[in-house]
């Protein structure tokens, strides 16, 4: 494994992110279990979950299975940097979403961080991430919050996720008046086919040293060889979904035929090149992968030792064109 600093902290972190958001809607705690545990045997120490995952009707259910596997001991927390979120709704199953359930007030942040820590059975998360931005809670507010929750030694970093390009300028200004770190990491939607990301939301999070965390980065399955499972029925993920409709635009389907094409020709698995692509791209820090099975696991991780040569890199290019920076990419 590969390891790097997240953004412009001293923290070193794997080049490869555990997704956890399949724990307990689609995989079972036992399985979920082996799987921590062979992310940690390849050297994978960077766990990301949030409060919300688990569920419709199990909300807290995959932090609580993260919780189980830690109480196993063996070093397990001692080990990872567990990353966790706030800002959906937590209301107790059946109960009404009361207006300070959710979000990103004072008095929210205070509650869910108590009941994370509580479902992790741990008394401290190292990356605290704000799962969307509030836009009706100031920043002073809740930058107030999180330096108590620091200084309480229940969180050490805090960081954002889906968050405009202003968004982050906008936190880490507020942050530097009050003389706090800020944002160390944003956590976008970024991969070969989806990358908006790249006209303001990389460019600033590199200019306020953030690491970037792409989620999704196969693009709900359609970068892993879509097309070849379509056709050779398997996946559960091409007959519908997010992969079904893009295959669904001829265009689209015109470019990932081109994109699985030039992969089989050089004997390259679609899913490894895809998070591999990522991992050359400036700021990424590592992209999120949630196995559902140990293999998926296995694939991810040959993905971080694979070296893509220039014309390789180049033909990439050709296939998903990006978007170019801002704001050169719309005016002169």
């Amino acid at each position: 494994m590969r390891y790097t600093q997240l953004g412009r902290t001293g923290l070193k972190v794997s080049r490869l992110v555990l997704g956890t958001m399949n724990f307990g809607p689609h995989t079972e705690e036992s399985d979920s279990h082996a799987i921590m545990d062979a992310a940690l045997e390849d050297g994978v120490n960077f766990f990301d979950t949030a409060n919300v995952y688990g569920g419709f009707e199990s909300k807290g259910r995959t932090e609580e299975i993260v919780g189980t596997w830690f109480a196993k001991g063996g070093g397990r927390r001692d080990k990872v940097v567990l990353a966790t979120k706030v800002y959906g709704a937590m209301a107790p199953q059946g109960e009404t979403v009361w207006p300070n359930h959710h979000r990103l007030s004072a008095l929210n942040i205070r509650r869910a961080v108590d009941a994370s820590l509580q479902r992790l059975g741990t008394d401290y998360i190292d990356l605290y991430q704000f799962h969307h931005v509030d836009r009706d809670t100031p920043w002073d507010e809740i930058w107030q919050a999180i330096d108590v929750l620091v200084q309480q030694g229940k969180i050490l970093y805090a960081g954002s996720s889906n968050f405009a390009g202003w968004h982050i300028a906008q936190a880490n200004e507020a942050a530097a008046r009050r003389g706090s770190l800020g944002l160390v990491s944003e956590q976008c939607l970024y991969n070969l086919v989806e990358r908006r990301a790249e006209m303001e939301v990389i460019p600033a999070a590199e200019g306020y040293g953030l690491g970037v965390i792409p989620w999704s980065p196969l693009n709900g399955g359609l970068l892993g060889g879509a097309i070849r499972k379509e056709r050779e029925g398997g996946g559960e993920r091409t007959g519908s979904g997010r992969s079904a409709d893009a295959l669904a635009d001829s265009a689209r389907r015109a470019q990932v035929q081109a994109y699985e094409d030039l992969l089989e020709e050089a004997s390259l698995d679609p899913g490894e090149v895809a998070l591999a692509w990522l991992l050359t791209r400036p700021g990424v820090t590592g992209p999120i992968v949630g196995p559902r099975v140990r293999g998926q696991l296995d694939s991810a991780v040959r993905a971080v030792d694979l070296d893509l040569p220039e014309d390789l890199l180049a033909s990439l290019e050709k296939i998903f064109p990006g978007t170019g920076p801002s704001p050169e990419s719309f005016a002169w």
